[in-house]
């Protein structure tokens, strides 16, 4: 007999009823595994979400490495057909690679102040400031240029361009430069001048019609040749340099676009361009900062003591040759891909014919900027540049009417002028003073230098910050000392 305790197990709670314990189990079993199964369905659509926006954020991330910038749409095309228009008579409508660099830029204002249609492309990439690279494309569109920032391995929007403005030619200045660079970044040459370069051959091709295309190679390309003047018939199958390789390499690739697509081609041979808006990787413009700056500049010099010279070549002469070489480049001969005879194509050296040694470039630099180099002369290393460049231009003086006028004391001058306004110099002010204000952005901000100062040093430190100060009207008073916190230092203008 069971227990009166144990009946009541089973004895319901509520007269007349009988509560069946297993199915109440039963039920909270149900309850609890639909819940656990809806949080883990939950669990998995999350995962599952996270997971695709991850994959999409990947895939976002490696086409954005070149391809970041938008473009595309309404507002877009109506500004790539408004930079595009045409405003002289006979004039071209130009696509301008590498816009928003030192040649680009110069090329595209040329172009257009004289009434060709202009549009840019640029992939602004950070080989150097890409803050000058902005400053230069403002200026670009204070004068209604349109620069698109994309890169030229973009098959899609070069196709897009193309689509919307039947360009009559291509100015193709968009490359990775430097000599050195490449050994540190070789993929970045073989990206740029290489694909980069077939890229746009390919969208030119399939164009209808098929613009003329002039395009930026290099002097480097004569490498290891020791007979100069270099000309364009010399050997150039010794490159020196992965840039001169690339640069070689391209020349080879046109003269096949040439040959089999009837492509118009013009290669520009450029001789160490130099000039305002230049590039601060060249050894002029880096010359100049280090100079400025107090720091010690490094000049190379050749075996047995040889100094080391370049043919220096002014902006101003090197857009002659460009302008020169669209104004006289023929029709391409094919149309959608298809040749229809033979095409122009030409190569063309653009230097000054007057080689400068690098320690009289940096002669002239002090004598512009009053200031005595700290020179440091090292033995020139293996890597990648050459003794010297000479360029034979009689071939573009004849059939480009190239004749350059500038010469590098004359064009140095223009760009120390450029530069010391761009990075802040005030014409009022002599270039000592200019010296003095850069060591009291220097150093204003470092108050603990300051500290470490002592006795007559942290005297004559102040004392230039006084100077400085006064001499540029920032205060206008003889006992400035105090103002500055600088007790006991007077400053009694001359």
């Amino acid at each position: 007999m069971p227990s009166l305790a144990e009946e009541e197990l089973f004895l319901p709670s509520t007269p007349g009823k009988f509560k069946d314990k297993s199915k109440t189990m039963h039920r909270q079993f149900h309850r609890c595994f639909a819940s656990t199964s809806t949080m883990f369905l939950w669990a998995l659509f999350l995962v599952a979400l996270t997971a695709a926006y991850l994959s999409f954020q990947s895939f976002v991330d490696s086409g954005s490495k070149y391809f970041s910038a938008a473009w595309g749409g309404v507002h877009w095309e109506k500004q790539v057909r408004s930079s595009a228009q045409i405003h002289r008579h006979n004039g071209f409508s130009v696509l301008v690679t590498g816009a928003a660099g030192f040649v680009g830029t110069h090329v595209s204002l040329a172009l257009k102040k004289r009434g060709d249609g202009v549009v840019g492309l640029d992939n602004f990439n950070d080989y150097y400031d890409p803050s000058l690279k902005r400053a230069r494309k403002n200026m670009l569109e204070s004068h209604n240029i349109f620069i698109v920032e994309g890169d030229i391995n973009d098959a899609r929007m070069l196709a897009k361009l193309f689509e919307i403005v039947p360009f009559t030619h291509v100015m193709h200045l968009a490359a990775q430069a430097g000599v050195r660079y490449a050994m540190e970044n070789p993929h970045s040459y073989v990206h740029s001048n290489i694909a980069g370069l077939v890229t746009l051959l390919e969208a030119c091709k399939k164009s209808d019609p098929q613009p003329a295309v002039v395009w930026a190679s290099s002097s480097s390309v004569y490498g290891l040749n020791e007979k100069a003047p270099f000309s364009e018939s010399d050997r150039t199958d010794r490159p020196a340099s992965l840039y001169a390789a690339t640069k070689k390499a391209g020349e080879e690739i046109t003269h096949t676009y040439n040959h089999i697509y009837g492509l118009s081609i013009t290669g520009l041979r450029f001789f160490t361009v130099y000039g305002p808006w230049g590039r601060p990787d060249m050894a002029y413009f880096s010359f100049t900062r280090n100079i400025l700056q107090g720091k010690p500049i490094t000049i190379y010099r050749g075996k047995n003591r040889v100094e080391l010279a370049r043919d220096f070549t002014y902006i101003d002469d090197i857009v002659k040759g460009c302008v020169g070489s669209l104004d006289t480049a023929k029709k391409s001969t094919g149309s959608g891909g298809k040749k229809r005879g033979p095409a122009q194509f030409r190569i063309f050296n653009l230097g000054n014919t007057s080689p400068v040694t690098v320690p009289m470039m940096v002669g002239i630099l002090e004598k512009q900027l009053k200031v005595k180099a700290k020179k440091n002369v090292i033995e020139m290393p293996g890597n990648g540049d050459v003794p010297f460049t000479h360029a034979n231009i009689s071939s573009a003086q004849r059939e480009l009417g190239y004749r350059p006028t500038t010469d590098l004391q004359t064009g140095l001058k223009k760009f120390v002028r450029w530069y010391l306004s761009y990075y802040g110099y005030n014409h009022g002010q002599s270039v000592k003073s200019f010296l003095l204000g850069e060591e009291v952005n220097e150093y204003m901000g470092k108050k603990t230098e300051y500290k470490l100062l002592h006795g007559r040093e942290k005297a004559n430190l102040a004392n230039r910050w006084a100077i400085i100060l006064a001499s540029t009207g920032t205060l206008r008073t003889k006992r400035i000392g105090r103002r500055l916190r600088f007790p006991n230092i007077i400053y009694n203008p001359p």
